[in-house]
């Protein structure tokens, strides 16, 4: 056996590497292509969509494809039964934002998880069928392709069947997220059936087939959006509903619909930002938070000083609290969007920032935000046509509710529980919900997914976005930032160390290696309480370079999802 020799100064720069805070581990380069990029958890899920592209379909066709891949091959947050949210930017020069978030089903009640004496059951909005939303995501790919697309649906979800019917050998790391939910998994015999093969967990390089899901696909391949929200698929939902409690009906699912918005739209530092609006909160967050940060000069040196996360904490603090009392369904309460993402306002809130940290209580009186589950997946692509899609999408809690339909073989969300159940108490995450976002017949719930769109001269410039609950807005700022302030390729700006703040609970996190320990100190110093280390957000990215037609893609080193170009 050979030993390894390290000689003294070896050693001593691995003793360095591992004292330091700031410095970062050199990042590979980006994945390049000068026709079109598909970026996505899954290796498999991304080379569905740069199959598309390469069979000539534009950015929209690829990433309906990509959507409907990672229900297979992706399924703690790749889905049919769940919902997400789409922003696109098209050649001629539109921007688009799809919002296909499940919606409340019509007998879903203001108190319906509360018990006989009014106190919250955690369980009610997290377990079973009772905590599922009407799914959105299936009309909201169907519907971008029959709007913004180009080819037919039988020739994108083709893909997505033939993975579903042969199988693919499960990853380590996916093998592992199945095993983590044995217990929950065992509770159910259609997701045992599924997700446990002889009373075991399924381990790496096992071949995993789905029969059922397969034929849920090959339904909606036949007869589009109504092979999902009518007849056989429709049936089984609203009968295992009624026997498992739910309150799921055919109703609900024929009458759920797609709705086009208007992106929310700001400016950084002379590039437009495109992003997803209510009943998102990522979009406005984001575009206030910039809007707050351009009123500062930044330098390379400054890249995550304490001066640089502080001034950063500040503006966030004020961003979740205004989402805490502003943010919600547009449909069913009034969201004062202009004023939110104004630079005006962005100044007023410039003008109170000191040198030292304001306590959260100080900022704003009102009711802690939601903490929204980590478990959502993100893909970015980008076409030679000049379109791109950014695209967010969730079951909620990994694997949604745990519940496979029976004999149609996809999970359903609990997306539910992103309702405040009863304004003023915990949700499973033991944070506290407003009234804004309060269960509603009908009503989507408030999300912080920020799929994003930087354009630079109308032109996709950077596609963006994450997973991570409320996190994912934090870590948008910081890849867009990390771009365009820090001049970093968007590999280095993925991979480059993060924090978080989001007002309420006061506590600042960050991840291993990404605070140096002068920089902990000066911040202790300056008033900051640490809430300790913690894996931050995963984002998928592209950076397109106009002047050479060039595609840069990026998967997030915390992940294990691949960039595809040609």
């Amino acid at each position: 056996m050979r030993t390894l020799n390290f000689s003294s100064k070896a050693l001593l720069l691995l003793i360095l590497l591992a004292l330091c805070g700031t410095l970062k581990a050199a990042s590979p380069d980006p994945v390049r292509g000068t026709k079109g990029m598909v970026v996505s958890a899954s290796d498999l899920a991304s080379q569905v969509g740069l199959l598309i592209l390469k069979r000539g379909g534009n950015a929209v066709d690829a990433a309906v494809a990509t959507g409907f891949a990672l229900a297979v091959t992706y399924p703690p947050a790749g889905n049919l039964g769940g919902g997400g949210f789409m922003v696109i930017h098209l050649k001629n020069g539109k921007d688009i934002a799809l919002d296909y978030r499940e919606k409340a089903p019509i007998r879903a009640s203001k108190n319906m998880y509360l018990d006989s004496l009014g106190n919250f059951d955690l369980a009610k909005s997290t377990e079973g069928f009772l905590s599922s939303a009407v799914p959105g995501s299936v009309a909201g790919l169907i519907y971008a392709l029959e709007h913004y697309g180009t080819m037919k649906l039988e020739d994108v979800i083709q893909p997505a069947i033939d993975i579903a019917t042969d199988g693919f050998p499960l990853s380590f790391r996916l093998s592992e997220a199945m095993a983590s939910e044995f217990s929950q998994f065992q509770k159910y015999p259609s997701s045992s059936k599924v997700f446990i093969h002889n009373g075991e967990p399924l381990r790496e390089g096992f071949v995993f087939k789905q029969p059922d899901l397969a034929k849920t696909l090959s339904l909606i391949k036949e007869k589009g959006k109504d092979g999902f929200y009518k007849g056989e698929i429709a049936e089984l939902i609203e009968q295992q509903s009624r026997q498992m409690g739910g309150i799921i009906t055919k109703e609900d699912l024929e009458n759920y619909s797609v709705v086009e918005k208007e992106p929310v739209k700001g400016t950084y530092r002379g590039y437009n930002i495109v992003s997803m609006p209510p009943s998102s909160s990522g979009g406005i967050a984001l575009i206030e938070a910039l809007n707050i940060l351009e009123n500062y000069s930044f330098t390379k040196e400054d890249w995550n000083s304490s001066t640089y996360i502080h001034r950063m904490v500040e503006a966030l603090r004020y961003v979740y609290a205004d989402r805490s009392k502003h943010l919600g369904d547009e449909a069913f309460y009034p969201v004062p969007k202009e004023w939110l993402t104004s630079k005006e306002y962005a100044k007023t809130i410039f003008s109170k920032i000191s040198g030292r940290a304001i306590s959260s209580k100080d900022v704003l009186p009102g009711s802690e935000p939601m903490h929204e589950s980590m478990q959502t997946t993100h893909y970015s692509v980008a076409d030679q046509y000049g379109n791109a899609v950014s695209t967010t999408t969730t079951l909620n809690s990994s694997f949604g509710n745990k519940l496979v339909v029976e004999g149609a073989g996809f999970l359903l969300n609990n997306e539910m529980d992103d309702f405040s159940a009863k304004p003023g108490e915990p949700n499973q995450f033991g944070l506290i919900g407003s009234e804004a976002n309060s269960i509603q017949p009908g009503k989507r719930m408030l999300s912080s997914m920020t799929p994003t769109i930087v354009l630079k001269d109308n032109k996709p410039f950077m596609v963006i976005g994450s997973p991570g609950g409320s996190t994912i807005i934090t870590v948008v700022l910081q890849t867009i930032m990390n771009v365009l302030d820090f001049h970093m390729n968007i590999q280095e700006a993925i991979d480059a160390p993060r924090i978080h703040h989001q007002w309420l609970p006061d506590e600042l996190y960050y991840e291993p290696f990404g605070v140096s320990k002068d920089t902990f100190e000066n911040l202790k110093n300056m008033g900051y309480i640490f809430g300790g280390e913690r894996t931050l957000g995963r984002a998928e990215g592209i950076l397109i370079d106009q002047n050479n037609n060039t595609f840069y893609g990026a998967t997030d080193p915390r992940g294990y999802g691949q960039a595809a170009g040609f």
